[in-house]
Order: C-alpha cells, then structure tokens, then sequence
C-alpha cells in the first residue's frame, strides 16, 4: 500500500510541471491556433534562467522569487517572439506558424549553448524542502509534496481568470468562435499577445520548478515537446481541467511503466492517446472542430494547372542541367544533390496528402523510415538485389499506411496529425529496442548498391531517374480526376460525398500512395548511405518534411520541391559552422516572414508580376 502512493505521488509531482507547460501551450493554440513547437524552448529558458538568478539570490526568497522571475522572463520573451515572428505572419495559412516555430527552437538551442554552455547545470536544492516525508515506510521528498500542494493553486488561478474576468471570457470566446470576437470590436492582435504571454509564463514556470529535480540542459526542450503535445490532444485542444486530467494521466502510467514494464515507456503515453483518441475523437474534454481549424488547409490552395509549354521547357532544361552535373568534376556534388533528390520525393509525398487532401500528418516519417527498413531487412536477411528491395521499399511503407491511414481516418486537423505521431513513434520504439532484428540503435550496416550502380555516379543518375519519374506520377495523379476527388473531399465532406465520392476511401488511397511515394524515397536514402538507423523514423524527420513542404510553400505542387532543396542545401552548407542553429533558424524565420506564401509561392508572384507587366507593355 505505502509503495502505491509513493508511486503516485511521483506521478502527480512530474503532472506538476507537465501541467503547467501543457496548459500554456493549450491556451495558446486554443486562443490563436498557432502549432507552437517552440513551447518547449520557452520551458528550457524557465529552467535557465532560474538558475542564473539562484546564482545571484540564494536562500528560501531568492528561490522562489527567481522562479517567479524566470516565468516573467520568458513571458516577455514569448511577446517578442509572438510580436516580431508569429504577428506579421498570421494572415499566412493555419500550420504555416509552426516553421516560423521550427526556426525560434533552433534560435533558442544555440543562444542557450553560449549564454550557459554545453554542460549539463545541477538546479539547488529547494530551501525547506531538501528533505523526505516516511509515508507508510517509503520516502518521498518534500518537494515533490510542495509542488502537487502548488498544482491546485495554479488550477485556481487559472479558473479564476478564465471564468471571473472581462479578460478571461475574450479568451474562452476566441477559443470558440475567434472571428466572431473580432467582428465584435476587440483587438485581436492585443489579445493574441496577452496570451502569448500567459502562455510562455506557464512554461517558464514549469521549466523553473523542475530544475530542482532534474537540473537544466540544452534537450530539455525537445524532451518535453511531445509530452505537452500529447496531454494537449488527450485533454482536448484549448481545455484546462482536459490539459490536467491528462498530465496526471500520463505522468502515474509512466511512473509504473518506468518500474514493472520499462520497454513501454517510450510510447505509453502515444499508446494512451491512440486510445482516448479512438474512444473520444476531439479528447478528454475538447469539442468538435469546424472546417478549417486547427491546421486544416483546405482553404490556402490556388487553382492548380498543369504544366504549360514554357513550364515544362524550364523543367527540361533543369533535367538536362541534373544530368549534366557529374561532369563539372566535383565529386561531392553528385552526392549533395542525391540527398536533394531523396528529400524532394519525401516532401512532395507529404504534400500530396497535405496540400492536396489536407490531411496533417506528423508522423510521415513512419514510411519513409519504414521503406528504408523494408529494403535493409531484406538485403540483410534474405540478400535480395537492390533491385528488388527498391521495389519491395515502396510496398512495405504502402502496406503500413493502409494500416495508419486506416486508424487515423477517423480524426480530423490537429487529431489527426498526432495520431499519425503516435502510429510514428510507436514504428521507432520497435526499430529502436528489437535490437535482434534491426540491430537497434546500431542500426543495419552494410547495405550497399549492386555492383552495376555501386559508383556514386551512377547511383546519382539512378537516383535522378526514379525520383523525377516518382515526382512525375504524383502530378500526374494531382491533375488526374483522384487527385479532384481527393481535392474535393478536403474542401467539403458533404458535398463530395453528395456527389457520390467515398471520402474515406480517397483519402485512404491517397495515405497509401503517398506513404508507398516516401518509402520509395527511403529506399533510395538507404542505398545511398549504406545504413539505416531508428533516427529516421524519430519525429524531427517528419517535423524536416512539414518544414520543407510549409517552407517552399503549400499553395503549389513546385512548393515542396523548392522547400526541400533549400533545406536541405541550407543545412548541408550551414552545418559547417559552430553555431549552425542560429544561423538556420534566423534564415528561415527570415524567409517565412518575407515570403508567408512559401519560396515557390513568392517565385509564382513575381512570374505572374512580371506576365501582367509584359502584357500591360503589348496593350500600350
């Protein structure tokens, strides 16, 4: 008996913090529908800055008077972001924040790295509550008791502001209806920034009470990502007593998985949203969402067309320039452009179910991981040709998004993309721990071309080849009349349905053949790396196609092609240097602000500019 309350006492101390974290990111996203991954960011700065300030303020005041401070900070600091990052882009289409988001994590990561430095910093110890409490023979620090005594008050505070003020009912009301709020007459822009602010404060808070349990460090902010993420989505989008529910959850499942069933802890709580997800759709306590909320898309696309004569000329001459590359001499840039190649299939895969179906998948590198796996297992264990494995890639990853897409159908906008992460994670856990069949975090070695294509030359053109085809077919599935019906159905259920197209069926096959498209494109990397490890199945993989797809721009079928060769030549380039985050995440913040249509969209603004120009000039 002693045993299980302590365990549920711990459960509760860690809900502590995670419901604090959470509840700032619900608000946020309730309130301003922005996708914030930098909410991580904002709990690690907590954490920093409270130390600092321990450094200079000891004892009992200046503890608790820096943890205060230090979600002050990053309140303020979460203004500046909302102001100057967030705000000029807010006409932008939903989920077209969370690259801008991307770009402030990567900021974050290297100005913590020179501000505190790389070492791991052990938080004080709490004046007062250094000790332990004998409960029915089992310890359990003082600390962890102050910080589930201080969880009520942070309920109530919130309770209060919420329900009990002119300020809190803005907010509930944005939560519901944000265009009704301001067709009354309130300031949206103002109230956006005050939420922000209550949000990112949450963070720092929670980010600073934890450091005395576990120190601060420069992974707190991706460790803890996901984790908010899913006790948003199990409580239910824009929900307090939801956000709470859920980190109690969470936080007493993991505290006995850690101790009877340890392999689980990496996706319990996946596998507990899939569940609540599958018996509660919208969450614990969350509500239907309506068209076009929560990330959906189905209203940022400009009419798409095929290809005219003078596109598709520019298209040949940019093959013919591809295939002439090996004969500059470099020996590098065959193999830069192969990566290229491989990521410009992996995000045009992602954006035909985005784009075209509106269907936001954070989990799509479930496939593209799960192609690559196909192909090494089978030259591993049953030494197949390459060429074989090449086609088995696509049919191993088709094969699991019929299984996913399956599942996931039956959610929609921000549901929908965290149960295809969930799917995602739990694919990573198994190629992560069955280390007798894929090697775990070793991964597979050794798998390299046939003999025929094993010079880099050769591969490169191979490479070429199947990846222009591949991108090809899926235009041209785009324009055929699955791609109209599939366009169709993520405008408006209803009327495709009145039509006669099965909605569910074409967004089915379309997940299965984007899915076969990205394992495709796995199966290649594979090849061209000669290994395969569980990293490319983790959730930054599939976070690098949303910021491709986002950043090269989702109104256009050329968007994703433009945002993984940037990306990936950025990244390539930028590596080289110390402080390569920050330099990134500026060039992307950068170009989100500057051209909120995405690369290819501002190249389509300035081709149709100059077209209205050259016309203006033949009438006169």
């Amino acid at each position: 008996m002693g045993f299980l309350i302590a365990q549920i006492l711990a459960g509760l101390a860690n809900a502590a913090a995670l419901f604090m974290v959470a509840s700032g990111l619900s608000l946020i996203f309730g309130v301003t529908r922005i996708v914030n991954f930098a909410h991580g960011s904002f709990y690690m700065l907590g954490a920093y800055i409270a130390y600092s300030s321990m450094q200079v303020f000891p004892g009992a005041f200046g503890f608790w008077g820096s943890i205060f401070l230090a979600g002050l900070a990053v309140g303020i600091i979460g203004v500046i972001v909302e102001l100057c990052v967030l705000r000029p882009i807010y006409r932008a289409p939903e989920l077209f924040q969370l690259v801008a988001t991307f770009g402030v994590i990567l900021v974050i990561q290297d100005l913590a790295l020179v501000i505190w430095g790389a070492e791991d910093l052990l938080g004080p110890r709490a004046p007062g509550l250094k000790g332990v409490v004998d409960i029915f023979g089992n310890p359990v620090p003082t600390y962890d008791l102050a910080l589930i005594g201080l969880t009520p008050f942070v309920l109530f505070g919130l309770w209060y502001l919420m329900t009990k003020t002119r300020v809190g009912v803005l907010v509930r009301a944005a939560t519901q209806d944000r265009e009704m709020v301001g067709a009354l007459g309130v300031n949206q822009a103002w109230l956006f920034t005050g939420v922000f602010f209550l949000g990112a404060f949450l963070a720092g808070l929670g980010g600073a009470l934890q450091l005395p349990k576990g120190g601060a460090d420069l992974l707190m902010d991706f460790n803890i990502l996901a984790a908010i993420f899913v006790v948003v989505v199990i409580g239910g989008m824009g929900s307090i007593p939801g956000a709470l529910i859920a980190a109690i959850l969470i936080s007493i499942l993991n505290v006995f998985g850690v101790r009877f069933l340890p392999q689980s802890t990496l996706v319990l709580m996946f596998v507990v949203m899939a569940v609540v997800l599958s018996l509660r759709p919208y969450g614990l306590l969350g509500r239907e969402e309506a068209p076009g909320e929560h990330g959906q898309v189905g209203d940022v696309e400009r009419p798409i067309h095929p290809l005219g004569n003078r596109a598709r000329s520019v298209v040949g001459i940019l093959i013919v320039i591809l295939s002439l590359v090996p004969a500059l001499g470099f020996n590098f840039l065959p193999v830069v452009l192969s990566d290229i190649l491989i990521a410009c299939l992996f995000a045009a895969s992602l954006h035909f179910i985005l784009g075209l179906g509106g269907l936001v998948s954070f989990g799509h590198a479930a496939f593209f991981g799960g192609g690559a796996y196909a192909a090494a297992l089978m030259v591993h264990y049953a030494n197949v040709p390459m060429e074989l494995a090449l086609l088995l890639a696509p049919l191993g990853a088709g094969f699991l998004a019929v299984i996913i897409g399956w599942f996931c159908l039956r959610l929609t906008g921000v549901y929908f993309a965290m149960l295809t992460l969930a799917f995602a994670q739990l694919i990573w856990s198994i190629a992560f721990q069955w280390d007798e069949v894929t090697g775990g975090d070793d991964g597979i070695l050794g798998i390299w071309p046939t003999a025929w294509a094993s010079d880099t030359t050769v591969y490169y053109y191979m490479t070429l080849i199947i990846t222009t085809g591949a991108i090809i077919l899926l235009r041209q599935a785009a324009h055929a009349p699955f791609g109209y019906a599939l366009r169709g159905s993520r405008d408006s259920v209803r009327r495709a349905e009145a039509t006669g197209i099965n909605t569910t069926k074409i967004q089915l096959t379309a997940i299965t053949f984007a899915g076969a498209m990205a394992g495709l494109a796995g199966g290649l990397f594979v090849f061209a790396k000669g290994s395969i490890f569980p990293t490319e199945l983790e959730i930054a993989k599939s976070f690098d196609a949303l910021i491709m797809v986002f950043l090269g721009g989702v109104k256009t079928l050329s968007g994703p092609l433009a945002g993984a060769s940037a990306l990936t030549a950025f990244q390539d380039i930028l590596t080289r240097f110390e402080y390569w985050r920050l330099s990134l995440g500026l060039l992307i913040i950068g170009i989100v602000i500057v051209t909120p249509e995405g690369i290819a969209g501002l190249g389509h603004k300035i081709l149709d500019r100059l077209t209205n120009y050259a016309n203006d000039e033949r009438r006169i």
